[in-house]
């Protein structure tokens, strides 16, 4: 399934998606005969629910399904209580930055603040001046993981969706940590919606292509990781407890702007793409105040 949070005028819900329309949890419930819950989370979390709704799919009429176009997509997880990021993850990028690849995963959080939806504004902050881009593939934590192993690892997937690891270059190389230039208000675009894991069945077999104002800067696949799902959550899991609905960004493939002396600019638009999941787009404007 590919699940999505959304907002019509007041009303915020999440549905599921069916080519253009976004069938939402009270249609969705009607269908089924019981009331579903309104956290996505627990929703998602809850095999006996999603079971119960993807065989009722075939049940749905389109018509009372909420077309697309006059929805606003928010973003699918909304309150993690964390998100990890990976860096370095790809080779061809450790190289162009000219950084050693790594022998363990390099890992950095982003707080939940920095979340914004699919198509929402990518703001630049006043204090910098070389803000990039870095296309990525997200993965969805389902269950509480402490300990996994790297054979179970992926049991514990709930689902993934498309992520920007949105940098502020300048303020990251002012310092040793990473935390500070990656962690600004909507510097994690995210979305369009969550693909649940049945319908991927290997994550290192997507294609992730970026682009800047339809120019394509980055044209990669998962294949090409360092350290794979499975290795990223055994390594975090050892580290910290991961929690339903927390987030694991796997870093990001060679091209980003650094490397070219490129940067965002007010108006630029950022699109990625991630094959089987889908695409986000991302307007660049000006911090106003």
């Amino acid at each position: 399934m590919k699940v999505a949070r959304f907002r019509v005028g007041s009303y915020v819900d999440w549905g599921v998606i069916i080519n253009e329309y976004v069938c939402d949890r009270l249609y969705l419930s009607s269908l089924c005969g019981l009331e579903l819950p309104k956290d996505v989370i627990q929703f998602l979390t809850n095999k006996e629910l999603t079971s119960k709704v993807s065989s009722t799919l075939d049940k749905v009429q389109l018509d009372n399904c909420i077309n697309l176009k006059v929805v606003k997509l928010l973003p699918p997880i909304p309150k993690p209580s964390k998100m990890v990021f990976i860096g370095l993850n790809y080779s061809d990028h450790a190289k162009e930055v000219g950084m050693e690849t790594p022998k363990e995963p390099v890992i950095f959080l982003k707080p939940p603040s920095a979340i914004i939806g699919p198509y929402d504004d990518i703001v630049l902050p006043k204090r910098s001046k070389k803000v990039d881009y870095e296309g990525e593939l997200a993965v969805i934590i389902g269950k509480q993981a402490k300990d996994v192993s790297n054979e179970h690892a992926l049991d514990y997937v709930l689902g993934y969706m498309v992520m920007n690891d949105v940098t502020a270059r300048d303020v990251q190389k002012a310092i040793s940590q990473w935390d500070k230039g990656k962690g600004f208000d909507t510097f994690a675009p995210c979305g369009p919606w969550i693909v649940t894991a049945d319908e991927i069945a290997d994550p290192h077999t997507v294609k992730i292509v970026t682009k800047v104002n339809g120019v394509v800067k980055q044209d990669s696949g998962t294949w090409n990781m360092i350290f794979k799902v499975p290795d990223l959550i055994q390594d975090i899991s050892e580290v910290m407890t991961l929690e339903p609905g927390d987030v694991i960004s796997t870093g990001t493939p060679s091209g980003v702007g650094y490397v070219r002396g490129e940067f965002l600019s007010p108006g630029d638009v950022v699109e990625i793409c991630i094959d089987k999941i889908g695409c986000i787009k991302n307007k660049v404007i000006s911090k106003t105040s």
